[in-house]
């Protein structure tokens, strides 16, 4: 399946999922072309490769997309909320993804994963206060991981050894940031 014809399946199956289950919000129902475009434009910044952590993966925006996107990336994706985690799997599957789903609070996924895995990247969107749950994955990063979040700000949440590398302006909107954190362990 080429990346077109998965973008349109996923977006199909995310649209026909959450009139049945809420996974997305009004907003981004309506929008939900410019939501796929702005995970495209992320990865497009990011260059995702080796293993990737998506933690709070709702109904897969961004983590779908850019898996899409990326093919020399294997994502994890986290949700504890059943249904959203069944459609996640319901999404990778349709989409021939090279992703797995893991339906766990971070913390237990994170428990259950081989030892030797290492994430050079762990984005999230606007799940809980990063200052929390990022110090939770720093042992499961590579030397030199990142942690993208998509912010309504260019300013960096205050993480001790996480400093800022560099906010994009992401084009959905005037408050839609991707903020780069580089890990430095």
């Amino acid at each position: 399946m080429g990346q077109a014809e998965a973008l349109k399946t996923y977006r199909d199956e995310l649209l026909r999922w959450t009139e049945k289950i809420n996974l997305v919000g009004p907003e981004a129902k309506r929008n939900i072309d410019a939501h796929i475009a702005e995970a495209i434009a992320a990865a497009e910044i990011l260059h995702p490769t080796g293993d990737v952590l998506d933690f709070g993966s709702g109904g897969g925006l961004p983590a779908i997309p850019m898996a899409i996107v990326s093919p020399n990336a294997r994502f994890h994706l986290v949700e504890v909320d059943q249904r959203k985690w069944a459609f996640l799997k319901h999404a990778v599957r349709e989409c021939a993804l090279n992703s797995v789903v893991h339906g766990d609070r971070l913390q237990r996924a994170l428990e259950k994963l081989d030892p030797k895995i290492r994430f050079s990247l762990v984005t999230s969107r606007a799940v809980g206060r990063p200052e929390e749950w990022v110090p939770i994955v720093r042992e499961k990063l590579a030397e030199d991981g990142r942690v993208a979040l998509f912010e309504r700000s260019p300013e960096p949440p205050r993480l001790a050894g996480f400093p800022l590398e560099t906010a994009h302006r992401l084009p959905r909107g005037e408050d839609n940031f991707l903020v780069i954190l580089r890990f430095a362990g």
